[in-house]
């Protein structure tokens, strides 16, 4: 009797250990794919450095990635013409209003020859709206769909990187707010 309690108790804890070390490796697959399914999406890969760049804003002033060093960064390239860009606008205005002192918005439209002064006024948004006028940051970038959005760290890293419109409860996932 007492030898069959003991191989029942020695039986459970071998499954035990099995079913822990199962879920371990079942954890660490989903996060390769992930990862990897993040990093085959088009443009610059996550983990890496965001190449610096300088465009002119609605103002016509010189504005720079690094300028916002030792900040996080939202990142979003869109166009005026792009149905999904115009469905997430509103809700880049609230998490603009929202994450204020945490987060900046760096808005490249990368079609500057359509009036993105009268879009941005129609849509009543104010976050700062970058003019790509040569398509150099977009190339730099790798855009090939819009809207593109990558997340920037207080180091410059690209943290995450989004295709397709969000709505505000994705860019506070995504920045942490």
């Amino acid at each position: 009797m007492v030898k069959k309690v003991i191989a029942i108790v020695f039986l459970c804890g071998l499954m035990t250990v099995a079913i822990v070390q199962a879920m371990e490796k079942n954890a660490k697959e989903e996060q390769e794919v992930e990862s990897i399914q993040t990093n085959n999406l088009p443009g610059l890969a996550v983990g890496l450095k965001a190449p610096d760049f300088e465009l002119k804003n609605l103002a016509g002033e010189t504005v720079r990635l690094s300028d916002f060093k030792g900040q996080k960064i939202m990142l979003n390239f869109w166009a005026t013409w792009c149905p999904p860009c115009k469905k997430e606008m509103p809700d880049m205005q609230k998490f603009f209003e929202l994450a204020k002192n945490d987060v900046v918005i760096l808005a490249v439209n990368i079609d500057p020859e359509a009036d993105v002064a009268g879009f941005a006024k129609k849509m009543d948004v104010h976050f700062p709206i970058l003019l790509d006028e040569k398509d150099k940051v977009s190339s730099i970038y790798k855009i090939l769909t819009i809207p593109t959005t990558y997340f920037i760290d207080e180091d410059g890293i690209i943290r995450h990187k989004h295709l397709s419109a969000m709505t505000v409860e994705m860019m506070k996932e995504y920045t942490g707010l």
